[in-house]
């Protein structure tokens, strides 16, 4: 394989793994619209595009509680049967037309419970919708694995109910649990008895850590919770001076915990300032096992072919780079390894032997 770049259209082409995407970041603006009219919500306007805009510009803001706040809207939608079935069926399609083959949904369910509907119903409704959208994106030629992680909010006190159903659904498309929320001032080992509970059931678990607050958060994350993974985790940057890595830094990337990183995203929230300066280059080049993801599409404007192309636009990067991050991305996926193995071998390479 030559390093070369490569244009937009090859790029929605080529196989994309997803592991850091949430459900209720990604909604269709027009189904926003429609799906608020049913239930009486007011939305800062009716119309799709503007609405997308809206969102776009609302998150903008360089502040994470801000960002956040933006998700009043789609969650007022995502309360009923209806409205969690179309979303979830919906996000898989969308997925499938961005070249996903392999994707990790999550959300917290606890959030989808203002209805009639408990936190058990709603798992049970969203795996119901995702299946039915991975069933219509195999019969049309494109077909998409999604799993699901089950989130906790670290600032609410239901993160124990969120991990039991993690454990529950383990069987029927839930393969992992995350810690979300506002990130500065809840610490994510306020919640250790939790993590502690999903190690023994070998349920594995990915937290938020390293984009509001730095390398405590991770610390914490690491060697106090035990996490596969770190939800964005660009703050670990903080341990590396001139390329030398401090001991923190040296552990995250020897052990091969991924990052979840999420460029857009972090420009938004303030966790970064350019594509082109966005640690996810220096850190892939340092050998971290990074991964690229969406984090939210609806809210930041993006898919996995947008992010894709802006760092081959602005940061350099090649189809080879694309590669790595889509194989680190199957490498860590909360799936079993023959699994993984499969997707990368058999799908992922000879989709980038170009």
């Amino acid at each position: 394989m030559t390093a070369t770049r490569v244009d937009a259209e090859l790029i929605r082409r080529l196989p994309k793994a997803v592991l850091h995407d949430h459900l209720d970041g990604g909604l269709r603006p027009a189904t926003v619209v429609e799906l608020a009219a049913e239930v009486g919500h007011t939305l800062p306007t009716t119309d799709p595009d503007e609405l997308a805009a809206w969102y776009f510009e609302a998150a903008n803001s360089g502040d994470l509680v801000r960002y956040i706040a933006t998700f009043e809207h789609t969650l007022a939608v995502m309360q009923t049967r209806e409205g969690l079935l179309r979303t979830a069926e919906e996000y898989v399609l969308d997925l499938a037309a961005d070249g996903v083959v392999y994707g990790e949904v999550r959300y917290a369910p606890e959030l989808n419970t203002n209805g009639e509907l408990t936190m058990a119903e709603v798992v049970e409704t969203v795996q119901e919708g995702l299946a039915a959208g991975m069933a219509k994106a195999a019969a049309a030629g494109t077909p998409v694995r999604v799993g699901t992680l089950l989130c906790g909010m670290r600032m609410f006190d239901r993160v124990r109910e969120a991990a039991d159903l993690a454990v529950a659904f383990r069987d029927a498309g839930v393969v992992g649990f995350d810690i979300a929320g506002a990130e500065d001032g809840f610490p994510a080992a306020d919640h250790r008895d939790v993590f502690e509970h999903l190690r023994r059931e070998n349920v594995p678990f990915t937290i938020h850590a390293g984009e509001a607050h730095g390398l405590p958060s991770i610390h914490q994350a690491v060697q106090v919770c035990g996490a596969q993974r770190l939800g964005h985790g660009v703050r670990i940057t903080e341990d590396i001076v001139d390329g030398k890595l401090g001991r923190l830094a040296g552990w995250v990337r020897d052990r091969r915990i991924a990052l979840e990183m999420c460029p857009t995203s972090n420009l938004q929230t303030g966790a970064a300032t350019s594509i082109a300066e966005h640690p996810i280059t220096a850190l892939k080049d340092l050998g971290f096992r990074v991964t690229l993801n969406t984090d939210n599409r609806l809210v930041s404007g993006t898919t996995m072919t947008r992010e894709m192309s802006l760092l081959v636009e602005d940061a350099g990067w090649t189809v080879e780079d694309l590669r790595t991050v889509t194989v680190n991305a199957l490498k860590s996926a909360f799936i079993p390894f023959d699994e993984r193995r499969a997707f990368i071998e058999d799908v992922v390479l000879p989709g980038y032997a170009l």
